[in-house]
């Protein structure tokens, strides 16, 4: 789903590993060692999200990763709570009308919109559901 292409590339001068997103024009991250790369990236991310939710702004749709790009996978929740950002926009849901559709008062919403909040899998799948969008989940073993 959220699995977002990254350029990394090593800056000499200052020792450190620059990393660029091309879906996010003005975001970028480093990282002192190259252990570092997916993690920084992930949290560069996540804010990112945070921020667009925030701003009430579309997520984007991760582009195709080139040959030299990363990917940076999401967690699971991030993806989720992006998914239903981007559902309440392209419904046009009011965070009022989902705290109605789930019985939840308002504060309970802004939590399940939170990215650094650990909300239940199952309030975000009912939440998607209730706007006529489907989770799935896939599981694939890495390379």
């Amino acid at each position: 789903m959220f699995k977002y292409p990254a350029t990394v590339s090593f800056d000499k001068d200052t020792e450190q590993y620059e990393i660029s997103f091309r879906d996010f024009n003005n975001l970028h991250s480093v990282a002192f060692t190259e252990d570092d790369i997916e993690l920084e990236a992930r949290d560069a991310l996540t804010v990112m999200i945070g921020d667009l939710v925030d701003s009430r702004v579309p997520v984007p749709e991760p582009s195709v990763a080139m040959a030299d790009d990363i990917v940076i996978h999401l967690p699971v929740l991030t993806c989720l709570k992006a998914a239903l950002h981007n559902a309440m926009i392209n419904t046009g849901t009011r965070k009022a009308d989902l705290a109605r559709k789930l019985n939840q008062k308002g504060p309970q919403i802004d939590r399940l919109l939170d990215v650094n909040h650990a909300s239940k899998v199952e309030t975000l799948e009912q939440a998607l559901y209730l706007l006529g969008y489907e989770v799935s989940v896939s599981i694939s073993r890495t390379a």
